[in-house]
């Protein structure tokens, strides 16, 4: 294969290891906020965001990127790549996938576009062990292929930090919204070929921790995990938590990283926020 660019979406989380990748592009999600627009993580930060909220006029809003900026983006890497690879965050969540392939219609170089049926750094995991399969010699229907099946053996369950953002922002309907806040019900949301799901309906946050501790308890008795993903809003003090009730069980050989979630998901999740993924091997 000819060298390859590498496009993600800023719902994604890079680390220190791909950063600063030379060969890794952020395509970022729109912003809506009091008649204003930001670019999630370029001209509004996670802690901007919630500070904003707390006085917020409006309902934020969130847009997936134009089929024009793909466009713009793709055609940019033209001259200094023979291919792209574009890995997004679900499509059964956002409209991102779609403009990406559209725009991938519109453009010479040729460009592979991947939903991830995922999000965050789940998501990023997945574009990096693509990487890897390009290392080893892959091809991007190698990649496409990898990706596909590494996806289905990830688990991630989430507690949704604001009911009401959630209701808000129209990802859960008015009867579980009242529902949910009348009987103080904490739902434990599990995402499932790339849609969210309730997993669980609890009533305090103890409960709903203890419920997805416990499935990823169970999973390291049947399954090899490597590393686990705690993902969190914006306050990440409930992470460290986290990670001591989950080293009382996990093997010393499991690593835990600790994600930031994100303005994107914020806007939808609220800013307590917290969840956790894995994959089972």
């Amino acid at each position: 294969m000819g060298k390859i660019a590498w496009v993600t979406d800023s719902t994604g989380f890079l680390d220190k290891e791909l950063l600063n990748h030379e060969d890794i592009y952020v395509i970022p999600m729109t912003i809506f906020f009091d008649e204003e627009e930001y670019l999630d993580g370029v001209t509004i930060t996670p802690a901007q965001f919630f500070e904003r909220l707390k006085t917020a006029k409006t309902i934020p809003k969130t847009s997936q990127p134009s089929i024009g900026s793909f466009v713009e983006l793709y055609n940019s890497l033209e001259e200094k790549y023979d291919e792209i690879i574009s890995v997004h965050i679900s499509e059964k969540l956002s409209g991102t996938v779609s403009s990406a392939r559209q725009a991938a219609e519109l453009v010479n170089i040729p460009v592979t576009v991947i939903d991830s049926k995922i999000l965050t750094y789940p998501m990023t995991k997945l574009m990096k062990e693509g990487m890897k399969l390009v290392e080893d010699g892959g091809t991007s229907v190698d990649v496409v292929q990898h990706i596909t099946e590494l996806s289905e053996n990830l688990e991630t369950y989430v507690i949704i930090g604001s009911l009401e953002q959630l209701h808000r922002s129209g990802r859960m309907n008015t009867a579980q919204y009242y529902l949910g806040s009348m009987l103080q019900i904490k739902p434990v949301i599990q995402i499932i070929d790339g849609a969210l799901s309730v997993k669980e309906k609890v009533r305090s946050e103890n409960k709903a921790t203890s419920k997805i501790l416990g499935y990823l308890k169970e999973s390291i008795e049947k399954n090899q995990i490597d590393e686990v993903y705690i993902l969190y809003g914006l306050d990440d003090s409930k992470t460290k938590e986290w990670e001591q009730l989950i080293r009382e069980f996990a093997p010393d050989t499991i690593s835990i990283k600790a994600c930031p979630l994100g303005v994107a998901i914020g806007v939808h999740a609220g800013e307590n926020t917290i969840g956790i993924s894995w994959m089972n091997k």
